[in-house]
């Protein structure tokens, strides 16, 4: 079957009232972006629907776009038709004869956004209903549950008839709930969260903390191949590479070893906090699933999350181990996590990590380290990589041009 469009529904923007009209301007711009590649492509934009015209371009390419976008509740592959009765009536056939699965039961639901037709919808309904039985003899009518639902929108330029509704990635636009940053640690969790805040319409940049010599150059790739794999879902992504080294060990020298991890992620947070301000982003980021390993027990994640005094976002925090790896299967992060390259979250792990850690013993450590802390912390900011990875898999380093600060 060749289609002649695609018609888009929105999802949860269509309720969001007088900022309903930006919110569907973002989403229809992130769609040309994903489907750029496509020319001939032309898109007129409706009330809570975009129609996509094809114009002999392959359906199945866009469809493999579509269902990736965030925003997007459902789409259908079209096939237009004139509108004398005759003509959507044999359209109406043909798509049914289309079908990959022959149903035994369907009905017909007509809807005439045109209103000077001159059949209404429920005689429509019989209408091209009885032109489908006389030709398919097997055929039955359900009105109630139907295998096929053949729907019929007749607009003043032309009718539309589909059957497929095909369900895409839902939640909102990207960047209409503002800028979140990531704790990318290149395990299951933290690539499965990114995705699920891009998913609630947050723009992300990631923060990956890295140990060299301790961590090897093919741990940095590996983390690299994660976020250009999230970047396909936003078509960009900027991802911050922080030395961790020297103030990872020093805090490894602190002499409290079952706080290690702790003070280690505690750290964390405050140079993610710095890079968030001077970022604008207005939150972080975790890949945290409650009581998975001790410092996500709720007694160190309450230490922890302490050390900052942004939003702590935890996508993950009630979901079960299996249940982010089928997740993190379905966005194809799930063979990159599992690559045995260590990163530095695995480095000086004492045998027995506080699950309860105490936070004023925690803040003396931290005094006592002082201005030497705070100046490792500055310089681990300072020294901060950045790069621009894009959907298409080239990767730059961070520019300061007026055209890519407008995209994040």
């Amino acid at each position: 079957m060749k289609y002649d469009l695609v018609l888009v529904r929105f999802g949860e923007i269509t309720i969001k009232g007088r900022n309903r009209n930006r919110f569907e301007a973002m989403l229809l711009t992130r769609i040309k972006s994903a489907l750029k590649a496509m020319p001939k492509l032309e898109y007129v934009r409706g009330y809570a629907r975009v129609y996509i015209h094809l114009n002999g371009e392959s359906y199945e390419q866009v469809s493999d776009r579509l269902k990736d976008i965030f925003g997007i509740q459902t789409y259908s592959p079209v096939i237009s038709s004139k509108h004398d009765l005759e003509a959507i009536r044999e359209t109406s056939l043909q798509m049914m004869r289309s079908l990959k699965t022959e149903p035994k039961t369907f009905k017909v639901s007509v809807k005439r956004g045109w209103k000077q037709y001159p059949h209404d919808s429920i005689e429509m309904n019989h209408l091209v209903g009885a032109h489908v039985l006389r030709n398919t003899p097997d055929l039955k009518v359900d009105v109630r549950a139907p295998d096929v639902e053949l729907k019929i929108d007749i607009q003043h330029e032309s009718a539309y008839i589909y059957c497929e509704v095909e369900k895409a990635a839902g939640g909102f636009p990207l960047g209409m709930n503002g800028k979140g940053m990531l704790l990318l640690s290149g395990g299951i969790d933290s690539p499965v969260a990114g995705w699920m805040a891009m998913r609630k319409g947050l723009k992300i940049e990631a923060v990956h903390f890295h140990s060299y010599p301790f961590t090897s150059e093919q741990a940095k790739e590996k983390v690299i191949t994660l976020a250009k794999r999230l970047a396909y879902y936003s078509g960009k992504i900027k991802l911050h590479l922080v030395p961790f080294t020297e103030l990872q060990t020093k805090l490894a020298q602190s002499g409290h070893d079952s706080l290690i991890i702790t003070l280690m992620r505690r750290s964390m947070l405050k140079i993610t906090e710095r890079l968030a301000e001077e970022n604008g982003a207005l939150a972080i980021v975790t890949g945290d699933s409650l009581g998975q390993v001790a410092s996500q027990t709720l007694g160190s994640m309450n230490v922890i999350g302490r050390s900052s005094s942004l939003p702590l976002l935890r996508p993950l925090v009630m979901m079960d181990k299996q249940d982010i790896i089928d997740c993190a299967e379905r966005i194809g992060t799930f063979q990159t996590s599992i690559l045995p390259f260590e990163d530095c979250c695995t480095l000086f792990v004492p045998k027995s990590p506080a699950t309860q850690p105490n936070l004023t013993l925690v803040e003396r450590i931290e005094a006592h380290m002082g201005e030497e802390l705070e100046r490792l912390i500055d310089e681990a900011v300072q020294g901060t990589e950045v790069l621009v990875l894009r959907e298409d898999g080239v990767e730059a380093p961070a520019g300061e041009s007026k055209e890519e600060d407008a995209w994040f």
